[in-house]
């Protein structure tokens, strides 16, 4: 299986906090990769370095390789805007745009770069909603404010606008913690049915949804990364006892 991300000796400062120390892993094409461990120990801070979302933060430095398709992201000349249309986001709370209808969210991010044929729009609207299985629930109600939908509803919205502008890799900060659990089985489903087409990298502070929903497991503590590997495999037999500890619920 191709790598699609690679991370070689990550590191990331926010002025004198060392967050995250010389990570290096692989993030292979079409799967799941799920990133856990305690609060603060450098698993959203790690993920938003994936599509440069750190320049935003004047005392962030980023350090190290992040590669897609073995071109590094950080390397001068590349565009930060484009890389985040490569490599989606999809945060904890929902966040649809609260003045745009639920169209309008979906073809937000095709808004800001010109006009779009109508046509097109609609055609870009119903297949995004389709591959959210929100379609059915809000098609006669396009042109409402997208707050008006569930906490659920919104953050499925939230993920059509995102593969809207055909990202390649989704990456995914405790998209459910939110939610409650039908939308989160919902949500778990929908990770499932979109790594046919996009590599998803996803953090979360539930064992049982990390051993759900991915392929591949990264467990985190104090800004290192102490095991990688198999889901099935960190999950029942690891190789480092901390890891064990852990999953085990022995401390977190």
């Amino acid at each position: 299986m191709n790598n699609k991300v690679q991370l070689e000796q990550v590191n990331i400062h926010f002025g004198k906090n060392h967050a995250v120390k010389d990570i290096s892993m692989t993030f292979p094409e079409n799967s799941v990769t799920a990133i856990i461990g305690p609060s603060g120990c450098g698993k959203s801070t790690l993920l938003r370095s994936m599509n440069r979302m750190h320049d935003l933060v004047p005392s962030a430095r980023v350090t190290g390789k992040i590669l897609v398709d073995d071109g590094d992201i950080y390397d001068r000349g590349v565009d930060p805007v484009a890389i985040r249309r490569r490599v989606g986001m999809v945060f904890q709370k929902p966040n649809p745009f609260p003045a745009m209808s639920i169209y309008d969210n979906v073809i937000a991010g095709y808004k800001l770069n010109g006009r779009l044929p109508r046509e097109e729009a609609d055609e870009i609207v119903e297949s995004c909603l389709k591959r959210v299985a929100l379609w059915d629930e809000v098609k006669d109600r396009l042109k409402s404010n997208a707050m008006m939908l569930s906490g659920g509803q919104q953050q499925r919205l939230c993920i059509a606008r995102t593969v809207a502008v055909k990202p390649e890799v989704i990456l995914m900060d405790e998209p459910a913690s939110a939610l409650d659990p039908i939308s989160t089985l919902k949500i778990e489903e929908l990770i499932e049915e979109l790594k046919e087409r996009y590599t998803i990298i996803i953090v979360t502070h539930n064992m049982q949804q990390a051993a759900r929903v991915s392929d591949y497991t990264a467990f985190l503590y104090m800004g290192d990364l102490v095991e990688c590997g198999e889901t099935k495999k960190i999950f029942t037999t690891p190789e480092v006892k901390r890891t064990e500890d852990y999953i085990t619920g022995r401390f977190g």
